[in-house]
């Protein structure tokens, strides 16, 4: 694992490579990997053993097709049958150091583990994003991200800890200490969810603080959709006084992409992890540019390992070199949205984030708002939606016209009729965690 930067720009020299060094690399990794999927994984040994397919059958990146996506109920329902790990635990239970858990909203907390070698590419590979940011010894990092069960908080602890910046463990609790160690301290980085972002510029207003007088000059948010929302971005640089860069994992993959200093999308992480970019429905290759769900296969996981993971996050990839000089692929926008989060009005595809950006970028909000889908916008029958139905919170009066000036622009935007519910501001629960924007009411 890399120890030190490779440059004064550049953390290891994989970020430079040549697209054919790079997928050269990645074939011979794939294949190593699927070698010992076969050998270590009794998950994908049973999903591939009626299959008339054998591991050298891969001889390009292109093969990997051949095999099936795995969707995380898959996952699931495999760990259900053999708790508590489940049989896609690929090593020696003895050499599990880490395990996290999903946030278990929807089904029993889901296991991830890792080992030794894996805490220390994935500290490698943080570390390689923060620096990419401009992060260096020099700073003090506090980490604002839960460390309850959440993988957000030890994550950004190792990055900025193997770079060498004095780190600060502050969580995601207890406002008004963090916002006056960030004074005390002189804390020059932060990372968090964009929510809890915002959320402490709220708090240090009421607290009398103003964020842009404190020497933080970074903020990295991640675990939602915010610095790739161009509203959301603005409106924590505003806030801040910082440059605000996005950083995208989940529990299955960490890291997958992080933005540089130019900010231009994440770059994925594509010596770690094999990027697909999938139609939706038929499951085939997108062409640069395009919409499609991202669908990962790990390259060097050894508890684990994962292939072909349906993410269910729709992305655009940019396979250009970004004007950082970095060669490895980019998601511009970050993730536009979740596949199974979509809303369908009239036959117009609106995502969450699409109502964010517009919302945020209207004068007189707070920028909290809900998405309700109830029987005033679905066909009782169908269960088809016929528009949008908001409550948004505003700093200006019920008669200012405010909330009809906002449903007009969101028609002229993204197509769809909207009925907005102005609230006071504070009106709506606040979140230090994953704000939930959607609220669904059973019929």
């Amino acid at each position: 694992m890399t120890d030190r930067p490779f440059t004064d720009d550049y953390w290891d020299e994989r970020e430079r490579w040549s697209r054919d060094q790079l997928e050269s690399f990645q074939l011979d990794a794939l294949q190593r990997q699927l070698r010992t999927v076969v050998d270590t994984s009794d998950f994908y040994r049973r999903r591939l053993a009626d299959l008339d397919w054998e591991p050298g059958d891969v001889r390009s990146l292109d093969d990997l097709r051949q095999l099936p996506v795995t969707r995380k109920t898959e996952y699931v329902e495999a760990i259900d049958q053999e708790p508590p790990f489940g049989p896609a635990l690929a090593c020696d239970p003895t050499d599990v150091r880490r395990v996290h858990f999903s946030s278990g909203t929807t089904s029993q907390p889901t296991p991830m583990c890792w080992t030794q070698q894996d805490l220390d590419r994935w500290a490698d590979l943080y570390a390689r994003s923060a620096y990419a940011q401009g992060v260096r010894a020099t700073d003090v990092y506090q980490c604002l991200f839960s460390f309850s069960w959440f993988v957000g908080g030890l994550g950004g602890m190792l990055s900025y800890q193997r770079i060498g910046a004095t780190c600060i463990p502050g969580g995601s609790v207890d406002s008004r200490r963090q916002i006056e160690t960030m004074f005390r301290y002189g804390t020059t980085c932060v990372g968090g969810t964009p929510s809890f972002m915002l959320h402490l510029a709220e708090v240090a207003g009421e607290l009398g603080y103003d964020l842009r007088d404190s020497a933080v000059s970074k903020v990295m948010v991640g675990g939602e959709p915010g610095a790739g929302i161009p509203a959301t971005r603005q409106r924590i640089e505003q806030l801040w006084g910082a440059q605000c860069r996005d950083g995208y994992g989940s529990l299955e993959f960490q890291p997958i992409a992080w933005e540089c200093h130019v900010g231009a999308g994440g770059h994925l992480a594509e010596d770690f992890a094999l990027a697909e970019v999938l139609d939706p429905e038929t499951h085939e290759p997108v062409a640069d540019g395009e919409r499609g769900v991202l669908v990962l296969t790990h390259l060097d996981k050894q508890a684990c390992p994962l292939v072909r993971w349906w993410t269910g996050d729709v992305v655009v990839r940019d396979a250009g070199v970004c004007d950082c000089g970095r060669t490895h692929a980019r998601l511009p926008g970050g993730v536009l949205g979740r596949a199974d989060d979509m809303l369908v009005v009239r036959g117009v595809n609106v995502f969450p984030s699409a109502v964010e950006d517009v919302i945020r970028r209207t004068s007189g909000t707070t920028g909290e708002f809900q998405i309700v889908v109830d029987d005033d916008v679905r066909d009782t029958t169908t269960g088809f939606l016929s528009g949008l139905k908001l409550r948004v919170e505003f700093t200006v009066g019920p008669d200012d016209g405010a909330a009809s000036r906002l449903a007009e622009q969101l028609r002229s935007e993204l197509q769809v009729r909207a009925a907005v519910e102005p609230l006071a501001p504070g009106s709506l629960p606040r979140t230090t965690h994953k704000a939930s924007r959607l609220v669904e009411e059973p019929r």
